[in-house]
């Protein structure tokens, strides 16, 4: 049974109470730390005694109960990759961990049986061999994992590693050794002048000797206000069982209470607007922004409000960059100025770039972060660019280790492939529908980054019921766009357009682009509107540039432009009829006293697009060479993008008189988006106009109006490529901020829409003028279901 709108509406209220109710406690919506956990269960509910012995059992319970009731099938503590049970590489030392806390207390002796089990395997082998061929272990790993190899033979765990990993594992052990020769001169400057995390915060992983060296003076004076050391669970756990310090146990205490199943975070307490952008962000990929729009709203308000740099001294370098760009990138989308230094500040410091460079992996959430925001760029931000570079080479140098066919233990196969697919597509390029879909089948689990011992996510991100509506949403959607699908197929067949037998018959390419990329998923009324406006432009255009005679098309220009229909025939009646036909059903919609306004505007920029096509075909019979300027002022109208993006905003169009002669000024956004559309066209159309249809293009224009013996055509796309990019820089500042006598948002972004549906068509190729290019596409967005695939991704692994 397909998915419906009570179902929908039914998840958003139970949702709704999930994660947004008035008693929710933010801070659980943090994915618990196996690591962490267990170093919590290691706690003696009282002191030593004098032969350091543990009197009574765990002050935490819970933790202890939680290590042992949350074991993974293959035998291990910590992560796995999306959908299966491949294990992430915190898997190791937090599997070691967790056996030692259950030693301690003598309890889950079979948990403990699978967990060695697990360390002798050929998986856990394989992670350790694949990380190691690497040849750059994370500095956080070497220092976690051999303490926890430590931890286990003081504990008299019979551990046993495959015999060809004694060789590597000594190798990180050296590397310890480095580590701690480096950072260890002078603990008193540990906590500065450092990209890293600071050594002291691995307080529970450093020898013995270098913690009783350090001495617990030293420790409890670096204790943060709230009791922790560093904000860390585990570091305040060792520093407590060092000092038994009262305020390192009120943290700990508060810790747990918010944590009552046990399962603690990895750090404690994570910044709550991370928390909620993080979501915000979710619920957008997910495509459920528009039924969740007032909390969202309500969150982006909250932040941009607060001034205040919400960062602790325990906050990690990949953290506070993630955070800054998604922040610059959904306040900047909800129209709140946004400056690029807020997240571009690390090009000023060539120590962190450095450092980036040579830890790519650490930064790799950080980096797409940065990358996408710089999505939104506006004209002078060179700082933006700059930074989109810098982390194009960072994402890519950190997903090249693809050796990993099948997970590579750092990040997610989902995330891997959306940040391919995200930088190989512009993001002006891709369709919203189809965005939501790759995000609901690949990336619903993917880490937000690299912590101190393991990957720091999100438990709302994966909340069952969320993750059931975004699938029920995306679905409902494609049973509403195959119903107008249908419709439209009737419509053009029973209008006599689709029996015309010329041309290019492009209904179905014209609802699934309209359709995908629409900004308002439920109007069906503007998305049908919008679906048969470009129908009509197909056929009109054809109809002038392959088919119609020169006598036909005067006397159907003149009919357009008197909007009188009487005398023509054939091809010509059916586009009047079909286009007159239109407009008065459409217009049907709108109230009386609106009618006769929205009549006129809509017919004359109709009678203004045929004009056009008029000239161009003028242009072409007598081969007559058109400056640059004076093409591109015609073939902005005759891509006719306007009549596709102005039928909801008709009421926006101003008409002035000059001369005796009506004209049409349009909006600033209006025009970026004709002049786009047309040079994105002829980015990608010029060899097929030129060849067989004989009509002038932009590109060729240039090639004759600047000679050069060397010059080929691909300069001339080029030149085009960069006059593209300026213009999307300030089609972008005017959608996206408000101006004077700016559009209301709505409109604004179905401009955006329009935009997106064009540079998908011609991104890399004239896929519009391809009968298979995007068969595979429309079927996603319109009849195959979310769920079938997305069950075999998780069966898979």
């Amino acid at each position: 049974m397909g998915s419906s709108l009570c179902l929908v509406q039914s998840l958003v209220f139970e949702v709704q109470k999930e994660l947004f109710s008035d008693n929710i406690n933010i801070q659980s919506f943090v994915s618990p730390s196996a690591y962490d956990t267990a170093w919590l269960a290691m706690i003696p509910a009282e002191n030593l005694n004098s032969q350091n012995q543990c009197r009574g059992g765990p002050m935490f319970e819970s933790s202890l109960n939680w290590v042992i009731n949350n074991q993974k099938e293959g035998g291990f503590w910590g992560e796995s990759d999306v959908g299966g049970h491949l294990p992430t590489i915190d898997v190791l030392p937090a599997t070691l961990v967790c056996m030692v806390a259950l030693k301690k207390w003598n309890r889950g002796r079979t948990n403990i049986n699978k967990g060695l089990a697990f360390i002798e395997s050929k998986t856990a082998e394989e992670i350790l061999l694949k990380l190691y061929e690497y040849q750059n272990l994370p500095r956080w790993f070497v220092l976690v994992f051999t303490a926890a190899i430590e931890l286990a033979e003081a504990a008299a765990l019979e551990v046993v590693f495959q015999e060809n990993l004694r060789g590597p594992i000594a190798d990180i052990f050296f590397k310890r050794r480095q580590i701690l020769s480096m950072e260890n001169k002078a603990l008193e400057k540990l906590e500065t002048g450092s990209c890293h995390l600071p050594l002291l915060s691995y307080l529970e992983a450093l020898p013995m000797s270098s913690i009783h060296d350090f001495g617990e003076q030293e420790i409890t004076k670096r204790l943060n206000y709230d009791g922790s050391f560093f904000q860390s669970p585990s570091a305040t756990a060792r520093a407590y069982m060092a000092t038994y310090n009262v305020n390192c146990l009120s943290y700990l205490e508060s810790l747990v209470q918010n944590f009552p199943d046990g399962g603690v975070p990895a750090k404690y307490p994570v910044d709550e607007e991370l928390i909620n952008l993080c979501m915000v962000d979710h619920l957008q990929r997910l495509g459920l922004g528009e039924l969740f729009h007032k909390e969202m709203d309500q969150i982006l308000h909250r932040i941009h409000s607060d001034e205040r740099q919400n960062y602790s001294f325990g906050d990690a370098l990949p953290m506070k960059l993630f955070k800054d760009a998604l922040t610059f990138r959904l306040l900047r989308m909800k129209g709140y100025y946004q400056n690029p230094e807020s997240f571009c500040w690390f090009l000023n410091d060539a120590k962190v770039m450095v450092h980036m460079q040579e830890n790519p992996e650490q930064f790799i959430s950080a980096m797409y972060s940065v990358f996408t925001a710089t999505d939104i760029s506006f004209p002078g931000e060179s700082k933006s660019d700059k930074a989109r570079i810098f982390a194009r080479i960072i994402l890519q140098t950190a997903t090249m280790f693809d050796d990993f066919e099948d997970h590579n233990f750092v990040i997610s196969n989902g995330l891997r492939n959306v940040m391919k697919y995200e930088m190989d597509v512009p993001w002006t390029a891709r369709l919203d529908h189809l965005n939501h879909r790759k995000w609901i089948e690949e990336s619903n689990k993917s880490p937000l980054w690299v912590g101190k011992a393991s990957f720091y996510r999100l438990s709302c991100l994966d909340n069952k019921k969320l993750a059931q509506l975004a699938v029920e949403n995306y679905e409902y959607r494609q049973s509403m766009y195959r119903q107008e699908l249908e419709e439209m197929r009737r419509w053009s067949e029973e209008g006599g357009l689709s029996k015309m037998g010329f041309g290019r018959d492009k209904t179905d390419y014209s609802y699934y682009a309209i359709a995908a990329s629409s900004c308002h998923p439920f109007n069906s009324i503007m998305r049908l509107a919008m679906a048969k406006a470009a129908t009509i432009v197909v056929f009109a255009d054809d109809f002038y540039d392959m088919e119609g005679s020169v006598s036909e098309l005067h006397l159907l220009t003149t009919a357009i432009q008197r909007w009188e229909g009487e005398g023509l025939t054939g091809h010509s009646k059916t586009i009047f009829d079909a286009l007159d036909d239109f407009i008065n059903k459409f217009v049907a919609n709108f109230p009386s006293h609106e009618g006769s306004k929205t009549v006129a505007n809509l017919r004359n920029i109709w009678s203004e697009t045929f004009t056009s096509w008029m000239v161009e075909k003028t242009w072409s019979l007598m081969g007559y060479v058109a400056s640059m300027d004076e093409y591109l002022e015609n073939a902005a109208i005759s891509i006719a993008i306007h009549t596709i993006a102005l039928p909801t905003t008709s009421s926006f169009l101003k008409l002035s008189s000059s001369n005796g002669t009506q004209n049409l000024e349009y909006h600033e956004i209006t025009k970026l988006l004709m002049t786009i559309a047309r040079l994105l066209n002829d980015s990608q159309s010029y060899q097929k106009e030129e060849e067989e249809e004989g009509k002038m293009n932009f590109v060729h224009l240039h090639m004759k109006q600047n000679p050069n013996p060397k010059a080929c055509v691909e300069d001339s796309i080029g030149h085009v490529n960069q006059i593209l990019e300026e213009k999307m820089k300030e089609f972008m500042e005017h959608i996206f901020m408000e101006g004077d006598n700016s559009m209301p948002k709505s409109c604004r972004q179905l401009h955006l829409s329009c935009m997106k549906l064009f540079h998908m068509f011609y991104n890399s190729a004239n896929n519009f003028d391809s009968d298979t290019a995007l068969v595979d596409d429309i079927k996603k967005a319109i009849y195959l279901p979310i769920r079938k695939i997305h069950t075999c991704n998780q069966a898979g692994g």
